[in-house]
């Protein structure tokens, strides 16, 4: 059921620019939310932090949080936790419907995201990219790219460090290179990129968005600000359903491969198209072709995401956990030509499964499901290839192991978050590589 706080206007710029005296609340107290809480206090707002989640704090850093001026509470949201509030800060990730039945009902609560805090704090120019799959290897792949070309960068955003950590810091970087998820789109009003990069879509975050058409508006307004004199990114893939709308202003390039860029350590067409976008981005502040290739060719990946393990006995094992959509699934299962052993299962968030059967029966010998979605997976695939459960990771990596021969990959891609077993996708790809390492040499 919608509450008219779902219909909160967007802020007014003092509502956000002078803080001074103002009650703050921000939703959240990870690394997002406490930079949030840290550039509201230091802004002279009168900021309260709180957390459902009892242990998402320890005591020390409590203490540090109080010692900023912060207030902080932990534990079940109450009304008394909300009733003074003026401006409401959401960290990433925390929809609005779950602090809506706490909240006065009055659209007069401003909400914003910790990105938007922090927005109305720079001057810089900024690349902000997004897409359902892979925007961190490729905002990673860009600031690689600036760096390597001489020119300084700050990366972040929906991911690594938060841009109110960057405000506070009091850094001045030539170009800000941001992640930007559909979450943090949904209460960001003045993001202006000089250059915003779509890199795909498919259906995801349904637990989150009331349908794949809110999340398909929240992707679209990365774009609401920009003018003529910038630039829009726009994958093949997405322009047909973009091209007759008004969803940008901004002088629009469709993007595919049409460069050709290559590189071992990031397979797939996926990544040839996440290249092609990196280097045209890059591009408008004069960074050469062949610069972008050089720079290419020495990037590392982020780990988890198809990152190579090593091998055993001839098997590979790759770890993919940041894959927690059904589109990364299809994107990993094109990367390799050796048979794959798959490994998914978590907490299921939504797309098609069986818009996979034929990709699975084509280059899967074997799907070992683990975590809490084993019925939803195996009314999907059943039959098509042999479709086994292991109650925990590493019980199905040992069950996996056992069924590949010599040539073979044994490949976690999970399709699924990870808050049934893991506390988020790293804990999971650090635990598969743990239960890798652990296996016995077989003959």
């Amino acid at each position: 059921m919608r509450n008219s706080v779902f219909e909160a206007n967007a802020p007014g710029k003092g509502q956000i620019r002078d803080l001074r005296g103002r009650r703050v609340t921000v939703v959240g107290a990870g690394r997002s939310g406490r930079a949030a809480a840290a550039l509201a206090s230091r802004e002279g707002g009168v900021v309260r932090l709180v957390d459902a989640d009892p242990r998402a704090v320890s005591e020390a850093e409590r203490s540090q949080i109080k010692a900023q001026g912060i207030g902080i509470r932990t534990g079940a949201h109450r009304a008394e936790d909300f009733a003074d509030t003026e401006l409401l800060i959401l960290s990433p990730g925390i929809p609005v419907h779950k602090i809506a039945p706490f909240l006065p009902r009055s659209d007069s609560i401003p909400v914003i995201s910790e990105l938007e805090l922090a927005l109305d704090r720079v001057q810089e120019p900024i690349i902000a990219l997004t897409g359902t799959n892979g925007k961190t290897t490729t905002v990673s792949l860009m600031a690689h790219i600036f760096k390597s070309s001489g020119h300084e960068c700050f990366e972040g955003g929906n991911i690594g460090t938060p841009l109110s950590e960057y405000v506070l810091s009091g850094q001045k970087k030539e170009v800000l290179v941001l992640e930007v998820s559909s979450f943090q789109l949904q209460h960001t009003y003045s993001l202006r990129p000089r250059v915003a990069a779509w890199l795909n879509f498919s259906d995801n975050h349904l637990d989150h968005h009331r349908d794949v058409q809110e999340y398909w508006q929240a992707k679209c307004s990365l774009f609401r600000n920009q003018s003529a004199e910038d630039t829009a990114l726009i994958h093949a893939s997405l322009w047909s359903k973009v091209r007759d709308t008004d969803v940008t202003r901004a002088q629009v390039t469709v993007f595919d491969q049409e460069h050709g860029f290559t590189a071992p350590q990031l397979p797939g067409v996926h990544n040839r198209s996440n290249m092609e976008a990196a280097y045209l981005a890059c591009a408008q502040w004069g960074i050469s072709e062949h610069k972008a290739r050089e720079a290419m060719s020495s990037y590392t990946p982020h780990p988890h995401r198809l990152q190579r393990v090593g091998e055993k006995n001839g098997v590979l094992y790759v770890n993919d956990s940041k894959a927690t959509t059904v589109h990364a699934l299809q994107a990993a299962l094109h990367s390799f030509d050796r048979p794959i052993h798959l490994l998914a299962g978590g907490r299921y968030k939504g797309g098609d499964l069986q818009a996979v059967r034929e990709l699975i029966q084509q280059r899967v010998r074997s799907v070992t499901l683990f975590g809490e979605s084993r019925d939803v997976f195996m009314r999907a695939w059943e039959g098509i290839v042999p479709v086994d459960w292991r109650p925990d990771l590493a019980q199905a990596v040992t069950h996996a192991a056992d069924l590949a021969a010599p040539g073979d990959v044994v490949l976690l891609s999970p399709a699924t978050s990870s808050f049934d077993l893991f506390a988020n996708y790293a804990d999971r790809g650090d635990s598969f590589i743990r239960a890798v390492e652990g296996l016995d040499n077989r003959e």
